[in-house]
């Protein structure tokens, strides 16, 4: 779509919107995963792309980052877009066009001028099994491949989380006394079997309800949780255990993942990745776990219809709240930035939007579950009626850097 149309109909949306736009499901497949099915595709459209490229295991919100799948990657993969209805016609347009045309006006100032750009998104990692241990690159290191580093942060939201699939722990960092050179082995060990990279790691419970921050170089083996995760706009990663949930093995090339292609095959290129004291740090649930942090007294908050509450708070990258409009309330709730939204429970109105909770979404299927909310209209508030008798509204909110509402 041309630069002078998608600034037309970007311009229209946001004008139709009052200045919140609404998004398109964004559904990702991974090769090495197997779906957790609680994200509520349809049970025949987990493999809609097709056997070769796995089950879709992930949806993405407000993304403008495409995802990086390798060589079989379908065209605006991993990308959300924005729609728009024309005189009763549906169009639809990326976000990432829209925030290149609109700047401020969609992202805000602040951000437009330190990033040129939406700087974070976030999704739902659904499998149904633990991920083998892998390691997202800091900016240094994912810089020597043209990209950005990668912080996460996780969040178990109750409503997608109905069981614990398989193994509900995640291992983070590794055993303080582990040695660089007991790490270097595992890696050199790569492709002779287990390397067994988890015998020097530690497992902590999932807890619904609590999530886990997660910087770039920390070691880490998601559990099979259906997880939130906020992060930085970069799909930068690479494996470094060669065997997980028992039997699957992980490719070489996923070892090698964004490497320099002269530090291809340089176990210590791989190990200066790590950062050690991250990963050995002995209060690692003390500095990284996070229980939700009410933004006003809980009190205060619920006299008044609603409980916000930050989930992810511990990166400067992004952060993460999750709002709940109590049954037969209204609101007007304010933000310091610009954000984009999930919702994950109830029905009602969001400014000039209908909102919804779908049960069940066919691949292809627009919903009214999804909205990206501009800087203007987050600080001059979002008006937002619950009609229930019973059900509450529950929504998660991404946010993107140095959010300044979040001091904490």
């Amino acid at each position: 779509m041309s630069g002078l149309n998608v600034a037309k109909l970007a311009a229209m949306a946001m004008e139709q919107g009052g200045g919140i736009v609404r998004l398109a499901p964004n559904w990702v497949p991974r090769s090495f995963c197997v779906p957790g099915r609680r994200i509520k595709l349809h049970p025949d459209d987990y493999y809609a792309m097709g056997g070769e490229r796995g089950g879709i295991d992930e949806r993405w919100f407000s993304s403008t980052t495409p995802a990086d799948n390798g060589p079989l990657t379908s065209d605006n993969e991993g990308l959300s877009f924005i729609v728009f209805d024309d005189g009763g016609e549906t169009k639809k347009f990326l976000l990432a066009e829209a925030v290149q045309e609109l700047k401020g006006l969609l992202v805000g100032e602040r951000i437009w001028s330190g990033h040129k750009c939406w700087p974070m998104y976030s999704k739902f990692f659904d499998n149904k099994w633990a991920l083998p241990h892998h390691i997202h690159h800091d900016d240094k290191f994912a810089g020597l491949t043209g990209q950005m580093g990668k912080p996460e942060a996780y969040y178990f939201p109750p409503q997608a989380n109905n069981y614990g699939a398989e193994f509900p722990y995640t291992f983070f960092g590794l055993e303080p006394g582990t040695t660089k050179e007991q790490v270097r082995k595992c890696l050199a060990d790569f492709e002779k079997g287990d390397n067994k990279l988890t015998s020097f790691s530690k497992a902590y419970q999932l807890d619904v309800g609590t999530g886990w921050d997660v910087p770039p170089g920390v070691l880490h083996a998601p559990g099979s949780m259906c997880t939130y995760e906020p992060q930085k706009a970069s799909d930068v990663f690479a494996m470094y255990e060669s065997i997980s949930s028992g039997d699957t093995v992980v490719p070489k090339e996923l070892l090698w993942k964004d490497t320099p292609k002269d530090k291809v095959g340089d176990v210590d290129h791989l190990l200066s990745v790590i950062d050690w004291d991250l990963n050995v740090d002995p209060n690692f649930r003390e500095n990284r776990f996070m229980a939700p942090v009410p933004v006003e007294p809980l009190g205060q908050m619920t006299k008044a219809g609603y409980i916000d509450l930050w989930i992810c708070y511990r990166s400067d990258a992004f952060g993460a709240k999750e709002l709940t409009v109590l049954p037969g309330a209204t609101v007007t709730i304010k933000d310091g930035g610009a954000y984009g939204m999930i919702m994950m429970q109830g029905h009602g109105k969001m400014g000039v939007w209908d909102i919804e909770t779908p049960t069940m979404i066919r691949y292809g299927q627009l919903t009214h579950d999804e909205f990206f909310v501009s800087e203007e209209a987050a600080k001059a508030g979002v008006t937002i009626t619950n009609p229930s008798k019973s059900d509450p509204i529950v929504m998660l909110k991404h946010f993107g850097p140095g959010n300044p509402d979040m001091k904490i």
